[in-house]
């Protein structure tokens, strides 16, 4: 499986109107890694993951997932995206959600799927709680229970640590560590520096294109800088 790949991109470009939010974007994301990408906002990144998710079509450039069109590999119920805005009823149950969810996806052994998504994002005892009453570190973990509630190979997380407190940050990656260990592949968006040290592989990205890939560790050593953020700044000027 690790030596997959479960998503590949090949000049991939997409316009809205004037502006143009993929220049021509490559990446490969391997099965079973976690890969970040990481660029400030407005850099494509939502874009892309979109793509991924089969909701835009690229104008040009070639894109495959799990070996399949991204409507293909969606419609086969081998991904799950986890949109920035949780997208949640917020007058039903936490519970209720989870229900209509995995209807949508047609979800076998459906009361069985949502208590193992509960008890992994740490909720099982909040499963009658009407949403609008959550916080909203709470609300992102019922996020990220639909978003795999069906057992999805590829996991596609944008920005899931937006307006996290730390100590919620550090339980969520560590699921997402877990997701990962069981061999399915995450994609996360980010902009925050200090989240990349926790992904296998990262995509440092900047207006729609993949500056440069690789570990925190082999990005910071071919830019000749201390730090991601530096080497950043460096792969970006370059470009």
């Amino acid at each position: 499986m690790a030596a997959e790949v479960a998503v590949v991109a090949q000049g991939v470009r997409k316009r809205f109107g004037a502006v143009e939010a993929l220049r021509g974007l490559d990446v490969a994301i391997r099965a079973g890694e976690i890969y970040g990408l990481l660029g400030p906002n407005g850099s494509g990144k939502t874009t892309f993951i979109r793509c991924v998710a089969g909701l835009l079509r690229p104008e040009k450039g070639t894109l495959t997932v799990l070996g399949q069109t991204p409507r293909a590999a969606v419609n086969s119920g081998r991904v799950g995206y986890m949109t920035q805005a949780p997208a949640l009823y917020g007058e039903l149950s936490v519970q209720e959600n989870l229900r209509f969810f995995a209807a949508l996806e047609r979800v076998p052994k459906a009361e069985q799927r949502i208590e193992e998504a509960l008890r992994a994002v740490d909720l099982l005892d909040r499963r009658k709680s009407v949403v609008n009453t959550l916080s909203g570190g709470m609300r992102t973990r019922v996020s990220i229970a639909a978003t795999f509630l069906h057992h999805p190979l590829l996991l596609l997380l944008d920005e899931p640590t937006v307006g996290v407190d730390p100590v919620l940050r550090q339980e969520l990656w560590s699921r997402f560590r877990r997701l990962a260990a069981a061999g399915i592949t995450i994609l996360v968006s980010s902009h925050v520096m200090d989240e990349a040290s926790r992904c296998d592989r990262l995509g440092l990205i900047r207006d729609g294109v993949v500056l440069a890939e690789g570990s925190t560790q082999d990005l910071v050593s071919r830019a000749g800088t201390r730090d991601l953020e530096s080497a950043f700044l460096a792969f970006a000027a370059a470009r």
